[in-house]
């Protein structure tokens, strides 16, 4: 940890005062409010270990991080089948692109582009009684962190704002894609993206991708060895949109984005490590962010190829 945390105070330090080209998003009136210049920074390691500097202890909204989350529990209760509704391939295209799913009658090419993860909320709507409980009891379990919630506020703001995930949604459902009440579905997607985050506890909470023996505090495995790897892998090669494969490039880890400005990436058997910065590139993935990891993977040789 010691070498971990030298390295990531000496990049903190260089690269807040570089200057940030992003811009924050306006098109979630309620992302546009927050102040630009967070910067936070934490890692922690599979033995338990932790280091953060910056705004690494200040909630803000993970976005699209929580489609890890919500993938796993779906992968949970489906396995293999749920393949079947959802595909694997890097998209190429924006992450709230309609063109392909015409193309693809309505099968999204991956779960981490809006069409993919819509589907597996339909895909939970229709194993759980209650979804938001019982999703955000999954998300505090595997986080050990009774204090995890939905902000409501952000939830009602993409829902006025939320047009062409609703568009995506009702078209989905034209090719018998989604099996559930399209409101009801996209209450849950508005609501687990508005999830609540410091980097510290993203840190923490995507643990079970990197640690092998990984079990929660009530001694449940999240997923097996194998989804795990298949998880990791879809992760590098979809979880930056159409930027993924700049990121593995250049980062070379599995990692998620979200448009709040945050990013995890995993080193399996190592660590996890999130970084936070609200202004985002072109492509929807925060500048600063990527600017770190990159940095950090070089000064300690560490991604995974």
């Amino acid at each position: 940890m010691e070498n971990y945390k030298k390295i990531i105070e000496d990049i903190y330090l260089e690269i807040k005062n570089v200057e940030d080209i992003g811009k924050v998003p306006n098109y979630i009136p309620e992302l546009s409010k927050i102040n630009p210049d967070n910067f936070g920074i934490n890692i922690t390691t599979i033995d338990r270990q932790n280091f953060g500097i910056g705004d690494f202890n200040k909630k803000f909204s993970i976005q699209s991080v929580s489609k890890i989350f919500s993938l796993a529990l779906a992968y949970k209760f489906e396995g293999v089948n749920l393949w079947e509704r959802v595909d694997v391939e890097p998209s190429g295209n924006p992450f709230n692109s309609l063109l392909q799913l015409e193309a693809d009658k309505g099968k999204p090419r991956n779960p981490f582009i809006n069409a993919g993860a819509i589907v597996v909320c339909d895909v939970l709507v229709g194993h759980l009684k209650n979804p938001k409980e019982e999703f955000l009891d999954f998300c505090r379990e595997i986080s050990n962190n009774e204090s995890l919630n939905y902000s409501e506020k952000i939830a009602h703001s993409e829902k006025i704002s939320g047009f062409r995930n609703i568009a995506l949604c009702n078209f989905i459902k034209s090719f018998g894609n989604i099996k559930n009440d399209v409101d009801e579905v996209l209450d849950f997607y508005f609501h687990i993206c508005s999830l609540e985050m410091s980097c510290k506890e993203l840190s923490e909470i995507a643990l079970f991708l990197a640690d092998d023996n990984f079990t929660t505090h009530k001694g449940n495995k999240v997923l097996t060895m194998s989804k795990a790897k298949r998880m990791n892998a879809i992760l590098l090669t979809c979880g930056f949109y159409d930027e993924s494969g700049e990121f593995a490039f250049r980062v070379g880890l599995p990692g998620k984005s979200g448009v709040g400005g945050g990013i995890v990436a995993i080193h399996p058997d190592k660590y996890c490590i999130a970084v936070w910065s609200p202004k985002l590139n072109i492509k929807g993935n925060s500048f600063k962010g990527m600017l770190f990891l990159e940095k950090f993977t070089s000064k300690t040789a560490s991604s995974i190829f």
